[in-house]
């Protein structure tokens, strides 16, 4: 029988054997092949992380991995894989990091050691635990980790994600409520509020023996967010709060308007109240009417230079619409999502690697990276979700294809 000690040295040491991706197959799925490409280009074995993009965006490559394998049998082994090296590597890394809040309320991070001379240098931290100096940077992690638990079944990652929200819940009051973006106390934010809602409600589905903890804290979480004035007039979430606790008029984002989808949704299932996904609805139509295009495809105010940050966000609000969707089905939302993952796999791809990037209505802008391919990614899946795939049958507004250098 082998010990206890050398069982877990085993296992440490299997995690580390290279990734096994399936080859791609005539019968393969967008997805699959967008996934094939996002691990055989971009995954790093050694940190556990994705080369070209930053730390909370590996986070949501993780996500965006789990959410396949839930409705994709083939990748599970490659996800479950992914899961156990990421665990162990990625709180290795040694982790030098910068994140600022841009004039157009984009965000921008500074990977060390080397830094512009504008900004000061960020101290190395190791991210135990999948915590660092930002609370919406902790939240993507847990919602990876829940969703490897979902796929998994196994506790270490709904664990993992327990204590990070722990750590979420111990920021700080703010002037304004809610918790800050940051653990210097800088901004209070929507994506960070919204992050902690959502942790929280996924955790009160998910952890019955501490359910009532973990749904009071979303409940109260949630009765601050829509008091808070960051719900503007026209059903869309702005980027935050000024000083004086007041909506500051911050740049309508996608993913602020997605994250808050999953998190309604979530909240609906733990109290059994419709009512959540009421108001998630008019959140996502709003969200549809204002960032589409007259063909319906999703973009965000900072393209095609959107940066590894803004990059990523789309891809969260396709992943969230599709959660709502899922619960209380639309077949306008349907239609949104396979009409993106069609104009993604005809105008916003590099057929020779099938690489996507930022623009998903078109021109394909290089260079694509592990940001621009795993937010395409999340759309690709949210559309295979609900049936949508073999795109060069669907019939989408015919537009030239080019390549645009970023």
């Amino acid at each position: 029988m082998l010990s206890a000690s050398f069982a877990r040295w085993l296992s440490i040491v299997l995690s580390l054997a290279p990734v096994t991706l399936s080859a791609p197959t005539a019968s393969s799925t967008e997805a699959e092949l967008a996934l094939n490409y996002l691990q055989s280009k971009w995954y790093n074995r050694t940190s556990g992380l994705w080369d070209s993009t930053g730390w909370w965006n590996s986070g949501n490559c993780l996500t965006a991995i789990g959410d396949l394998a839930a409705i994709d049998a083939t990748v599970t082994g490659t996800a479950q894989d992914v899961f156990a090296n990421t665990l162990v590597q990625a709180q290795k890394y040694n982790l030098q990091q910068l994140k600022v809040i841009t004039p157009q309320f984009n965000m921008e991070t500074f990977q060390g050691p080397n830094f512009p001379d504008t900004v000061q240098a960020a101290a190395v931290v190791n991210p135990k635990g999948f915590l660092n100096g930002y609370y919406d940077d902790e939240g993507w992690w847990a919602l990876g980790w829940i969703q490897a638990y979902d796929v998994t079944k196994n506790q270490q990652y709904l664990q993992t994600a327990v204590n990070i929200f722990n750590d979420m819940h111990a920021s700080p009051a703010t002037p304004c409520g809610g918790i800050w973006w940051d653990k210097a106390h800088t901004y209070v934010n929507a994506i960070a509020n919204e992050l902690y809602l959502s942790v929280g409600a996924h955790l009160a589905n998910r952890v019955a023996s501490n359910k009532t903890f973990y749904l009071t804290t979303a409940q109260n979480q949630y009765n601050w967010f829509i008091k808070s004035g960051m719900i503007n007039s026209k059903n869309a979430i702005n980027d935050g709060l000024t000083t004086a606790c007041a909506n500051n008029k911050g740049t309508v984002w996608s993913y602020n308007q997605g994250v808050i989808l999953g998190a309604l949704t979530e909240l609906s299932t733990a109290t059994g109240n419709s009512s959540y996904r009421t108001l998630a609805t008019n959140i996502a139509n709003a969200a549809i009417t204002a960032l589409s295009d007259s063909n319906g495809i999703l973009h965000d105010p900072c393209e095609p230079n959107c940066g590894a940050d803004g990059a990523q966000f789309k891809g969260i609000f396709m992943r969230n619409l599709q959660i709502l969707q899922k619960a209380a089905p639309n077949q306008a939302w349907v239609k949104f999502l396979v009409a993106n993952g069609a104009s993604i796999w005809a105008y916003d791809r590099d057929t020779s690697t099938n690489a996507l990037s930022v623009v998903w209505s078109g021109p394909f802008v290089k260079p694509a990276n592990a940001s621009t391919q795993s937010s395409a990614l999340d759309a690709l899946i949210a559309a295979q979700a609900v049936g949508g795939g073999n795109y060069q049958k669907l019939a989408i507004a015919s537009r030239g294809k080019a390549v645009l250098e970023a």
